[in-house]
């Protein structure tokens, strides 16, 4: 984990450009990189991404624009003012299939992890079940965000919507999400992917944290509905106090590329990762972000970035 203070300057600066001054000869202009607001898990992906880029391709110049996350990220893609960003997989298969909109043009360059959804309460709560949280006041983090669409989906899967079914509370500050059910002014946090910084803040805190899942035949239910989703599962001692291994659904996020980006920018990044998951240098925070797992999320061949296509050719991943 970087330190906090580099953290928070990252996220606060309009752009951090990364790479030697001597290789903008090399290239034109550094890649605009949509990543998120702190306090949820793509900012801390953003980072590590960047971070190890730089090791193995120092000349290329990557610069993190600090946006609101997944909703601002796609449509900057479309516009074509970023040029790769990271977007949850609830919102990448809306673009893909054309949901309420035209299919996209955008490109997938990686996945970057799963996202298994979970509600976390503290651990000295008597809310053991989805149906124990039930009108109950939960924190979906913000309206309309990416984590909140997993909720509405993975919730309509049960035949449960987030406003009416439960006392919906939603952020304007991520953060402040844990410390709203640690005071008991909610008695669940939603959110997702495998190190959540809500759930890690819930877990070092005194109570304690405890997650609730839906139980087999719910993830039977959900999947049936929205066959998009995937079972994920947490694996054992991800957070503290957390014991065992938890099988909930979730789906992939991806770091995707805007229409036109350059197939040899494509190619690039999928040569940098492939020398870094190579070197057996991936982090923690990047250890999903292999080439066998974004073959094995892709919803089609046809949404891979042609660069990056062409790299996974070479190395006999694709015929």
């Amino acid at each position: 984990m970087l330190p906090l203070k580099r953290r928070a300057l990252l996220a606060a600066l309009p752009f951090a450009t990364l790479g030697a001054r001597a290789a903008r000869a090399q290239q034109q202009k550094p890649l605009a990189f949509g990543t998120a607001a702190e306090g949820g898990s793509f900012m801390v992906y953003a980072l590590a991404f960047v971070d190890a880029m730089r090791t193995v391709d120092p000349n290329l110049e990557i610069k993190g624009v600090s946006t609101k996350g997944t909703m601002e990220n796609a449509p900057k893609l479309e516009a074509g003012e970023l040029d790769i960003a990271m977007v949850s997989g609830e919102v990448a298969h809306e673009l893909f299939d054309g949901v309420g909109r035209s299919p996209t043009k955008l490109k997938i360059v990686v996945a970057m992890y799963s996202t298994p959804g979970m509600f976390a309460v503290r651990a000295d709560s008597r809310y053991r079940s989805i149906s124990d949280l039930k009108g109950r006041p939960i924190v979906w983090n913000e309206k309309g965000s990416g984590i909140a669409i997993q909720a509405s989906y993975m919730m309509s899967g049960l035949g449960l919507d987030l406003d009416k079914d439960f006392q919906p509370i939603y952020l304007t500050n991520r953060a402040d999400g844990a410390a709203m059910v640690l005071d008991g002014r909610a008695v669940a946090l939603w959110g997702g992917g495998l190190r959540w910084p809500g759930f890690i803040e819930m877990a070092n805190s005194v109570p304690g944290v405890r997650f609730v899942v839906p139980n087999a035949e719910e993830i039977k239910t959900i999947l049936a509905k929205h066959s998009f989703l995937r079972q994920v599962t947490t694996p054992a001692g991800l957070y503290r106090g957390q014991y065992d291994a938890l099988k909930t659904v979730g789906t992939w996020s991806y770091i995707l590329a805007r229409d036109g980006l350059d197939d040899e920018v494509g190619y690039r990044i999928a040569s940098d990762l492939y020398k870094i998951e190579r070197a057996g240098s991936l982090s923690r925070l990047l250890v999903e972000s292999t080439m066998k797992n974004t073959l094995a999320s892709l919803p089609g061949t046809d949404v891979l970035q042609p660069g990056v296509m062409r790299f996974y050719k070479e190395k006999g991943l694709l015929p």
